[in-house]
């Protein structure tokens, strides 16, 4: 029962909740007024009327809920089950934005949660119970970053699935079912699925991060890890630095077929430094701009390394072919060895002495052993940057310019020795034909 006028009159609000059975206890949202949460003798249900309508909540067993309660700081509801242990819905403050409003909109994204930044930690070594195995037990916490939900209306189809579900309503009618085309197989084939881009841009406008996910009717989850994008090459993987705490937006598109279409243009949310740790950075500022810095320096050095590993097997290729064509000009092998010994001086400068670790002898940091040091050591770091942070980085800035140069003459030599092939009638070279770029 629930009353407007404070006990004087009474109405019901049973509604649709199971006839048989008990309703052991009622919770109302701390912000919303008419959002209730029941516990009855076969599970949960919600209202977001006030109680004209209830809908039970999922992930419960059949099993009576004997209570309730909101953690209020964290939007978690709380549920004591009859034998079956307590259950937690992590953050239900979507519950308040749900509407048919809401819901009949071809996307809508549900107000996001304030993310709170912290360096999660890892109990001995190892996610949730480390090395206890099942002697220890330990529920999984919500997602760190920032958690997006995302209700899409529609589902979107592949042209293969649509095809399908047509031929099945054709043959349960008992209607012709015709073979496709190969026009239309060919199309199928080629067909990429859709996507969802998801667009991370800090309070000045700048995008920082994309994600991708696939577009699924109903609710889309996606979480961002509140870090900016990698900046290693393209397929190497791994992920960039943690941003700082301030005003963020997502704005979210979908890609099908040869369209771009805009699905939410922009939703603002807020990165909350947690603040718990014992060194705290007395500037963030100051350790977002060196962590950029720090991360264009990677980009060009991994993209150095990555052009070396290029060109090294190119020449690989040019030296293959000179020895075993016989139209080429065997004096070209002298420029090959010679390209060859510059191309193992840059691998040494950028990877280190393999030989000395080999033999386990002590050698100089490489440009790549000293970057990826200060990387590691700022990669999961709040505190701020240190003056031996700020020494090595401009020591792998100097030692880069030398290396660059070195480069550069390698590109060149290649350059030159593919000139002298291409006009040979030998099989297709590697990247001929195209000119080398590099930073």
């Amino acid at each position: 029962m629930k009353s407007a006028d404070k006990g004087k009159t009474w109405v019901s609000i049973a509604s649709d909740l199971p006839i048989r059975g008990t309703v052991y206890c009622i919770k109302q949202d701390h912000v919303d007024p008419n959002l209730l949460f029941v516990g009855t003798e076969f599970g949960a249900y919600f209202s977001n009327n006030g109680g004209l309508n209830w809908t039970k909540l999922g992930g419960l067993p059949t099993i009576a809920v004997y209570d309730l309660d909101i953690q209020k700081r964290e939007n978690d509801l709380v549920a004591a089950t009859f034998g079956r242990g307590f259950y937690v819905l992590d953050n239900y403050s979507l519950l308040r934005d749900l509407s048919k409003t809401n819901l009949d909109s071809k996307a809508h994204l549900f107000p996001v949660k304030t993310a709170l930044l912290y360096v999660p930690a890892d109990p001995l070594g190892l996610e949730g119970t480390g090395f206890q195995g099942h002697n220890m037990w330990a529920a999984d916490n919500p997602s760190f970053g920032a958690n997006f939900y995302l209700h899409v209306k529609d589902e979107h189809k592949t042209l293969k699935t649509a095809r399908q579900e047509k031929e099945k309503a054709l043959e349960k009618k008992g209607a012709e079912v015709l073979y496709p085309s190969f026009d239309e197989l060919r199309k199928e084939d080629a067909e990429v699925k859709a996507q969802l881009i998801w667009t991370i841009t800090d309070a000045n406008g700048k995008q920082i991060r994309r994600m991708t996910s696939s577009p699924e009717k109903g609710l889309n989850n996606l979480t961002w890890d509140l870090r900016a994008t990698s900046t290693n090459p393209i397929g190497k993987g791994g992920n960039g630095f943690l941003v700082t705490p301030g005003m963020y937006a997502v704005s979210i598109d979908l890609i099908k077929n040869d369209s771009v279409e805009v699905l939410i243009s922009k939703q603002s949310f807020e990165v909350k430094g947690l603040n718990n740790q014992t060194l705290i950075a007395k500037d963030p500022q100051a350790l977002a701009e060196f962590r950029v810095s720090l991360a264009e320096l990677n980009r060009q050095v991994s993209g150095a390394s990555s052009q070396l590993e290029e060109v090294k097997e190119q020449i690989d290729l040019f030296e293959n072919a000179i020895i075993n064509y016989p139209t080429t000009d065997l004096t070209l092998i002298s420029q090959i060895r010679h390209v060859k010994k510059i191309i193992a001086s840059c691998e040494l400068q950028i990877w280190g002495d393999q030989l000395k670790k080999s033999k386990e002898f002590e050698t100089t940091p490489s440009i790549s052993e000293r970057l990826g040091m200060v990387e590691y050591q700022l990669y999961d770091n709040t505190s701020g940057v240190t003056n031996t942070h700020r020494a090595n980085k401009l020591m792998v800035e100097e030692e880069f310019k030398n290396l660059k140069l070195e480069l550069t003459q390698v590109y060149e030599m290649a350059t030159s020795i593919e000139l002298k092939l291409q006009n040979l009638n030998i099989p297709y070279l590697k990247n001929k034909g195209q000119s080398w770029k590099h930073d």
